[in-house]
């Protein structure tokens, strides 16, 4: 995954068109999730968070929010900017995951699966399931199909965009994909992808009963998000 956060630690047009999209994006993402709080008390966690600029929409329904983030330049503009809400924390992953056992309500992991290797979601997946409370929930969103459409992803961005109030900035940034980094990176070392099943799999070898969800955290229906508890020992 070392590539990928390198690739993420920096800001590039390819990923967000413009200023209103990232706006949009985190917005929607920051909603989306803050359905799934179970209390007000809840504690929270947010792995690999990106930046984040809506998180205190997810705090303002939590006990407390830990953001984690693995790219250095971003976890720290994620402490620049939360440095004095008092229910939100950044954490470096390894700082998240020697959190103790059993201290977390619900943990959400949106559109980072697709970069681990299997073994690293093995082991990721086993982490969680210790940092999980018994009565504790696990979201894993943005999960990619194997048969995955670039073209379906490239509508889905587009009404997003149309009913945002970017799309011509989006049609333009669909063309910067075909000479960007990102591209490049993605044809050398690939996307993970899952089956349905193939998710649910792994989870439950991870300790959880899982489902899908009905809908996917984000604008893009085409990937999958999976809500799980603690399996009984």
């Amino acid at each position: 995954m070392s590539d990928w956060i390198s690739f993420y630690d920096f800001k590039h047009s390819v990923i967000y068109v413009n200023a209103r999209h990232r706006d949009v994006h985190y917005d929607l993402i920051a909603r989306d999730i803050r359905a799934f709080v179970p209390s007000p008390d809840a504690r929270v966690m947010d792995y690999g968070c990106g930046e984040a600029k809506s998180a205190d929409l997810v705090a303002a329904a939590s006990g407390h929010l830990v953001l984690v983030e693995a790219a250095p330049n971003v976890r720290a503009a994620l402490r620049a900017r939360y440095q004095d809400h008092p229910k939100i924390s950044v954490l470096a992953p390894e700082e998240a995951l020697a959190l103790a056992d059993g201290s977390l309500d619900l943990i959400v992991m949106h559109s980072v699966a697709q970069y681990l290797t299997s073994a690293e979601l093995e082991r990721l997946l086993a982490q969680f399931r210790r940092l999980t409370k018994p009565t504790g929930m696990l979201v894993i969103g943005d999960v990619v199909p194997p048969r995955f459409s670039a073209l379906a992803a490239a509508f889905a961005l587009l009404r997003f965009a149309a009913a945002h109030g970017f799309f011509w900035a989006a049609v333009f940034g669909l063309v910067r994909i075909f000479a960007s980094d990102y591209l490049r990176l993605k044809r050398r070392i690939g996307l993970a992808h899952y089956t349905e099943a193939q998710m649910l799999a792994r989870l439950a070898a991870a300790g959880f009963e899982a489902r899908r969800a009905a809908r996917n955290i984000g604008h893009n229906q085409q990937r999958m998000t999976f809500v799980a508890r603690p399996a009984s020992r």
